[in-house]
């Protein structure tokens, strides 16, 4: 490795892994809109030889032809485990794209991670899964100043080169899908919504998440009161009945007398609801929290303005040749030009963090 550093080769990574699925459709709860979208996509991928090869389409479309599916909805809501249920359906394994080794810091790299990572597709005859996809596929950046914007530009295009070629399927999974380039559009064939469960589908999701058998539930648990009173995923759920788990095996108690009570479940989903509200908030405080953004923005906009007034006045200074600018203006508004273009520049890395 330390060769190929200092000779400024990239060394090659694992970019993704492969899975054998082992799970189903039976082994999550989904809406009926939901599963009836996923049933049509199988449906898709089923007839996909008796369109193209039979009927003779692909001889008239050479391009284009795979099945791209984009899976999006919030965190938790079972999108992982479908593209899981979708790959064992088709009775192939799941190539999972790892975002973190896509990357690479060697100009060219990531786009040929890209490639390297449908070749790999074909090879184990895989359905590709892009989880979080939002991040390799951003939209493409306008006005480019920079080397590594370039650079996410170039992985996109590339990416997008790909889908064109790839004659298997591919699973795009997102939480903030506003963030796809709009040239995927073109290419997803099939866009699939996840929602958040209703109570009757809450209230399923906590009795799957016990062992019928061996998990010992003591005589109050309620699993429809919990599913009335917290509207939350089934990412959220099984983190909770995992907390439960924990909180109830440490009581105070002979290991045989011990089970999982109500009391627990409210602790465990209040303590997932507590480390939600952790994570949301912002860095910042609330002037650049994600419900205000926009806010953040038009104040950026605004010191752009303020800036630009400043520079202007400035020239007009400078070209003053009847009353002379003492050296100590000049100075000042300097420093004041070069402490608002930092004030800027913090302003615009805070917004690029923001979702």
């Amino acid at each position: 490795m330390l060769k190929e550093l200092l000779l400024g080769t990239p060394f090659r990574r694992d970019l993704a892994e492969v899975i054998t699925p082992r799970r189903s459709f039976s082994d999550v709860i989904l809406p009926e809109s939901t599963r009836r979208s996923l049933f049509e996509a199988l449906i898709q991928i089923e007839k996909h030889g008796l369109i193209f090869r039979d009927w003779g389409l692909g001889e008239r479309h050479t391009a284009g032809t795979g099945l791209v599916f984009h899976f999006a909805g919030p965190p938790g809501t079972g999108k992982t485990i479908c593209a899981e249920a979708v790959a064992s359906t088709l009775g192939r394994k799941l190539l999972s794209v790892r975002y973190a080794e896509m990357e690479s810091c060697w100009a060219g790299e990531s786009g040929k991670n890209v490639a390297a990572t449908f070749r790999d597709a074909r090879l184990h005859d895989a359905v590709l899964f892009f989880d979080e996809a939002d991040s390799i596929a951003s939209r493409r950046i306008t006005g480019i100043s920079r080397g590594y914007e370039r650079e996410a530009n170039q992985t996109v295009n590339i990416l997008l080169a790909e889908l064109e070629r790839f004659p298997g399927v591919v699973i795009f999974a997102t939480n903030l899908a506003a963030n796809f380039d709009p040239a995927f559009e073109r290419r997803i064939r099939t866009h699939i919504l996840f929602e958040k469960p209703t109570p009757a589908e809450r209230e399923e999701i906590w009795r799957v998440q016990i062992h019928p058998l061996k998990t010992p539930l003591a005589p109050d648990v309620n699993f429809a009161a919990l599913a009335q009173c917290y509207e939350v995923t089934g990412g959220d759920i099984k983190n909770a009945v995992l907390k439960a788990a924990q909180a109830a095996a440490a009581d105070e108690r002979p290991d045989r007398e011990k089970a999982i009570g109500q009391r627990h479940l409210v602790e465990g989903i209040e303590q997932v609801l507590a480390g939600k509200k952790v994570m949301e908030q912002s860095l910042f405080g609330d002037e650049f929290s994600p419900s205000s953004w926009l806010r953040a923005e038009e104040r950026l906009e605004a010191l752009q303005t303020d800036l630009l007034s400043l520079r202007s006045e400035m020239a007009a200074l400078r070209s003053m040749t009847v009353i002379p600018v003492p050296r100590w203006v000049s100075l000042g508004l300097g420093l004041l030009a070069l402490a608002a273009s930092a004030g800027l520049g913090w302003m615009s890395a805070a917004l690029s963090g923001l979702p």
